[in-house]
């Protein structure tokens, strides 16, 4: 049995507190793989996308007290996208100047060719894509001990391979009723775990989150 639901504020909002460690762990741990692929898109290398990552981070602990989160002022993920943004031009404009002083032209020229960091539609798409993806990965990893393997069989063979819930059903010598009511329970608790990392302006005391207990319930 699941422990008794308890009461923790959104991820974002426990990030205010730079003493949070475990806060922190997981910002960096959801948001590093797409600031990585971000960076890699725009043509840094493994080593200068992580030295990157790291500016970011760094950039977010230092600002975090003054991020806004009314969402008429846009959202956290906007706020991030455009430090990362204005990093990686910084980068960029300072690997050519170094470039054009060390007199190589072969990095100059690798340097010019380059794509300029695009401000606008393509890069936001793939940092929104990344999140999504990455967000889904993390909350996958962080419930799937909370379910019996049958549940959670019943839940990612219907909801993410697409197969049919009949078949599962006699595969897993289950009903029918019982892989939708698996597939809903799991897909319940991801949706719990997504919401407290998204949750950017909602009261510390107003999201309840089920605890990590391993699920006993027959289904």
């Amino acid at each position: 049995m699941g422990e008794a639901p308890s009461t923790r504020p959104s991820l974002l909002a426990r990030l205010r507190d730079p003493r949070d460690e475990r806060a922190w762990a997981e910002f960096v741990e959801i948001y590093t793989p797409l600031v990585h692929r971000l960076a890699r898109a725009r043509g840094f290398q493994d080593a200068d996308a992580a030295d990157l990552a790291q500016d970011i981070f760094r950039a977010v602990a230092g600002a975090i007290e003054r991020w806004d989160p009314d969402p008429s002022r846009g959202s956290f993920r906007s706020w991030l996208f455009r430090i990362a943004r204005n990093l990686m031009i910084n980068a960029l404009a300072a690997g050519r100047r170094r470039a054009r002083g060390s007199g190589d032209t072969d990095v100059q020229r690798l340097l010019e060719e380059q794509p300029a960091p695009n401000p606008d539609a393509e890069d936001s798409a793939l940092f929104e894509t990344e999140y999504r993806r990455r967000l889904f990965q993390w909350a996958v990893a962080r419930i799937r001990d909370e379910f019996r393997d049958s549940t959670w069989q019943a839940f990612w063979r219907t909801s993410v391979v697409g197969e049919e819930p009949k078949q599962v059903a006699s595969d897993l010598g289950m009903t029918v009723w019982a892989v939708y009511v698996a597939r809903s329970r799991v897909m319940a608790r991801l949706k719990q775990a997504v919401e407290r990392v998204e949750d950017e302006g909602e009261s510390p005391t107003n999201r309840e989150e089920t605890g990590h207990g391993r699920d006993t319930h027959t289904v």
